[in-house]
């Protein structure tokens, strides 16, 4: 951790002690992404606190060990291409950018697309693209995907995203339509769906 910035390199190893951060890739993009680029100016002291922020649309930055709890589950690979339902920040793409090919952003928010737009460019990303359009349909363009990450609450598994995602592919989703969700992790194989609970999570709910 060289980060240079002594906050951030506390938040990191505090995520690593509680074994939040596993993997040295991971460790390693958590130290090279800027937080502070993806929250709000009047949040910059606070964008390595370990807990959600209030950003754009009523919507959140999610806290610093959920995204790499997910990072982590969706296991990135350097050749995959990611579908990622909801964009808000633009961060956790940003997180995976550095461990990805491409990753293709779907946000239903005029305001959220602009925001995470700017937000990736500030911290020079140049492999994600933020669409707007309705994260329950995927997007078709692109498919399939080696990886679809959801980053907001579902009441279900969509069957486009199923359908968009590759054999062998993961998707991670929070799953519920309550205030609390299941983070499930989902393979796709030739005998069905593979699906695992990760545990309890609170993430705010998919808007189509």
């Amino acid at each position: 951790m060289t980060s240079g910035n002594p906050e951030k390199e506390r938040l990191i190893k505090n995520l690593m002690d509680q074994g939040y951060l596993r993997t040295k890739k991971v460790i390693s993009v958590f130290g090279k992404i800027p937080r502070e680029e993806f929250v709000m100016e009047s949040d910059r002291a606070f964008a390595y606190a370990d807990y959600p922020l209030s950003i754009l649309s009523g919507q959140t930055i999610s806290a610093p060990h959920m995204v790499a709890i997910m990072t982590e589950l969706l296991e990135p690979e350097t050749k995959d291409k990611v579908l990622e339902i909801g964009a808000g920040s633009g961060y956790q793409a940003a997180i995976l950018s550095k461990l990805v090919k491409k990753i293709y952003s779907i946000e239903v928010d005029p305001e959220l697309v602009s925001f995470a737009r700017s937000n990736l460019s500030k911290a020079s990303v140049k492999n994600v693209e933020v669409i707007m359009g309705d994260g329950s349909k995927g997007y078709e363009k692109a498919k399939p995907y080696d990886k679809i990450l959801v980053t907001c609450a579902t009441p279900e598994i969509f069957d486009s995203w199923i359908s968009q995602l590759k054999m062998n592919g993961i998707l991670l989703a929070p799953v519920g339509g309550g205030f609390y969700q299941e983070l499930m992790k989902i393979r796709k194989t030739k005998k069905g769906l593979e699906k695992k609970n990760h545990g309890g999570c609170a993430f705010v709910p998919l808007r189509t």
